[in-house]
């Protein structure tokens, strides 16, 4: 790890011991974690078994018949999900979820994998979220679907604002509309229980079917196709294991917890509707959801119906916090192992990953504008890449179990092991249905993530090397310090620039370049002048170019210099004056950046840029004869603007 990253960089939690709880206010407890992380998990109720519906469909009423069914094994699945995540949690403490089991028992490369396929799934989530919310609204208000993908754009500022000021502002900002959308679901379902038949079709009512003809069987790969489409549910699951360190301390104890209560909802909830879908023999139709559906039959087309779709329009758009919560932290992870920048690494003090929020952001805004803010045109690509989480998590847990040999290790180990199947024969099959209709990018984005994670690691793999980062480097030793400082007029800039190069160095020359045409070498013979007048006791050395350019005739110099005397070091002090107004910066023209820029690409020079604040009351330099070239200066001035001397 390089010499930046050692500082930037947490350090590594020691298996079943609790990180110190700094800054516990902007943490999560249990409640807050189940809003902060499983929006995403409780809004899936709202598409989830009616995936399962739209695919069973095709088989007509008879294939109807087995909602229930499929529901219960997706239920099930969840069920040893939950089990598993839990395992991971008290596991690995610095959270991570599918990379970190993987990393520690599948092996790097496939820990990448985990890793891309959870960015991929997060930063889908947010896209498909939002635009899903913005689609509920614009079924609401029919005027504003021409606006659609600004009003995306503006839902994804709002809820990237709320995550920059902390996952903890964020979690209290969105628990009364969990609370509200929950409630609204379970209400539902206890209500929708008590009715012998629907209350009311008025929402279905003048829509087309999408109902097939009985069939006489229902075969197998129908059945499959519709629980790998009803596993849509189940993103989400894996948020609170990946965002562990959010928690405040125990952070442990209160992840498993906000997992099981995450868990506990969720299969009442998908149970509960599938369970009314059955009861009322509800029948999907085009242009309304299954869920509209089931809140009219529940009841009636009244007030209680609206605050149904609109909890659900809410909680869709805010399902991106959940992405917000976990993939800054994974994203901080990767980091760690330098298979990403370590700025993402960086924390503020409200436990922000402000790279990592600002990053998703900036990715799913252009897939918004890809898509037009079109839900249809990003479904296709979703849920393939938490499959293949869910899948190498449980694989992984597997090993973790016959390592560990604890109690009842085969019992652990076989669930884990069942849940590697599932949700592998689960990501396959989604992946094969969806080819066609998009499914393929994600199928070649996945490992064009991985080798971009693999050339950031050989970068700082290079860089370790030739840092000599583990080694333990030669004693330090004095050398011959020469300090250049390259000035165009004779200010007070000048001198305090001379003043802190005399203070560095051992040897201290001025470089003035000199262009051939008649004002350019007026000005640098009136300050040759004016030099020898000053007689600062450092020598003017003029460098003659025949090119308009400042930069490159400063790093010949400093390139001869270093032939020259091999063993000296060589510094170029570049002084800039900062004004004191922020919009008095236009007035430069940066020509410090560009000496700065060519010395650093051409030679091995160290580069000092010097700083001098023109505040409000700056004191009044000695007074005296004006030099002979203050008219030249301001000439100079005018062509080069004040930041250098």
């Amino acid at each position: 790890m390089t010499a930046l990253a050692a500082s930037a960089a947490p350090k590594d939690t020691a298996p079943g011991a609790e990180p110190p709880d700094s800054g516990a206010r902007h943490r999560l407890t249990a409640v807050t974690g189940l809003a902060a992380l499983s929006l995403d998990a409780m809004a899936s109720v709202a598409y989830g078994p009616e995936a399962i519906v739209l695919v069973l469909a095709a088989a007509g009423g008879h294939g109807l018949g087995f909602t229930l069914p499929v529901t219960l094994a997706v239920a099930g699945l969840l069920a040893v999900l939950v089990a598993s995540y839990r395992q991971v949690i008290a596991a690995f403490l610095d959270g991570g979820g599918s990379y970190a089991v993987a990393k520690a028992h599948l092996g790097r490369r496939t820990s990448l994998v985990a890793a891309a396929s959870l960015v991929l799934d997060y930063v889908l989530n947010v896209a498909v979220a939002v635009t899903a919310g913005v689609a509920a609204l614009t079924s609401a208000f029919p005027a504003l679907y021409g606006d659609r993908l600004w009003i995306c754009l503006g839902v994804l500022v709002l809820v990237t604002a709320v995550n920059l000021r902390g996952i903890v502002d964020s979690a209290r900002a969105f628990i009364v509309p969990t609370a509200v959308f929950v409630g609204a679901i379970l209400v539902l379902v206890v209500v929708g229980l008590f009715r012998d038949a629907p209350v009311s079709t008025a929402v279905s009512a003048g829509h087309a079917s999408v109902l097939a003809d009985d069939a006489t069987t229902v075969g197998a790969l129908l059945l499959l196709k519709a629980f790998a489409s009803g596993c849509s549910a189940l993103t989400g699951v894996e948020a609170i294991a990946n965002a562990v360190p959010s928690f405040r301390t125990p952070a442990a104890r209160r992840a498993m917890r906000a997992e099981v209560a995450l868990g506990a909802l969720l299969g009442v909830m998908l149970i509960g509707l599938s369970v009314l879908i059955s009861r009322f023999g509800l029948q999907p139709v085009k242009g309304v959801t299954v869920l509209a559906q089931l809140a009219d039959a529940s009841f009636g087309h009244n007030g209680a119906f609206y605050v149904i779709q609109f909890a659900t329009m809410v909680l869709l758009a805010l399902s991106t916090n959940t992405s917000f919560g976990g993939l800054p932290v994974l994203l901080k992870l990767l980091a760690r192992d330098h298979y990403l920048p370590h700025v993402f690494g960086l924390r503020a003090d409200r436990q922000v990953h402000r790279y990592g929020v600002l990053w998703l952001a900036g990715v799913a805004a252009g897939l918004l504008l890809f898509s037009g803010g079109d839900t249809n045109a990003l479904v296709p690509l979703f849920a393939i890449g938490v499959f293949v989480g869910f899948t190498i998590a449980q694989t992984g847990m597997v090993l973790h179990w016959r390592r560990e040999r604890g109690t009842r290790w085969a019992a652990k180990a076989l669930l884990n092991g069942l849940g590697a199947v599932l949700t592998g024969v689960s990501a396959i099959v989604v992946a094969a249905t969806k080819f066609h209709d998009g499914a393929w990018l994600i199928v070649l984005a996945l490992p064009l993530l991985v080798l971009l994670f693999e050339a950031v690691r050989r970068a700082y793999d290079r860089i370790d090397a030739r840092l000599g980062v583990g080694r333990i480097p030669e004693p330090p030793h004095r050398a011959r310090s020469l300090v250049l400082v390259p000035v165009s007029s004779l200010t007070r800039l000048t001198s305090e620039a001379l003043t802190v190069a005399v203070s560095l160095g051992d040897e201290v020359r001025a470089v003035t370049v000199c262009h051939p045409d008649a004002e350019d070498l007026a000005a640098t013979e009136a300050l040759e002048r004016d030099w020898a007048l000053w007689n600062p006791g450092v020598p003017l050395i003029r460098l003659s170019s025949v090119k308009r350019t400042l930069g490159r005739p400063i790093s010949a110099y400093v390139r001869e210099l270093r032939t020259v005397e091999p063993d000296a070091r060589v510094t170029v002090l570049v002084p800039e004056a900062e004004p004191e107004r922020l919009w008095q910066r236009l007035l430069q023209n940066r020509r410090g950046a560009v000496v700065a820029h060519a010395v650093r690409r051409d030679t091995d020079a160290v580069i000092c840029r010097l700083r001098f604040r023109l505040g409000p009351r700056q004191p009044t330099w000695t007074r005296g004869r004006r030099s002979r070239s203050s008219s030249a200066s301001r000439r100079i001035s005018r062509v080069t603007g004040a930041t250098s001397p």
